[in-house]
């Protein structure tokens, strides 16, 4: 349960510093924040640790190929639609299709591998 705790209190930490690096006149050091993969990080030592190093390997091939079909689509339709349709909109829209792309790629996915 302290796994849970500590991810919880580190992906709060982490969103809490990009947003304060963009708002205190920082935006590179908030874009390469952004960047990092904290997600993947705290969520492949805890897996690591109680899963094995297996796990994380064809969790991580999985995740790989999964950013190419759904997170890249994702930003573009933020990068695009955010001045176009407004921020909260472009979010909820390139969630939309996140979801519909990662879905249909678990479906291929777990079909083919």
């Amino acid at each position: 349960m302290i796994e849970y705790f500590f991810a919880f209190i580190a992906g709060g930490a982490f969103t809490m510093l990009v947003t304060a690096f963009q708002l205190s006149g920082f935006p590179t050091l908030s874009r390469v924040a952004a960047l990092f993969p904290i997600v993947t990080w705290l969520s492949y030592l805890f897996i690591g640790h109680i899963d094995g190093a297996l796990a994380v390997s064809q969790h991580a091939r999985f995740v790989l190929f999964g950013t190419l079909v759904a997170w890249i689509p994702y930003m573009f339709i933020i990068y695009y639609f955010a001045p176009r349709i407004g921020v909260a909109r472009a979010i909820v829209f390139g969630i939309i299709v996140f979801l519909l792309l990662a879905f249909a790629f678990a479906a291929v996915y777990n079909k083919w591998a």
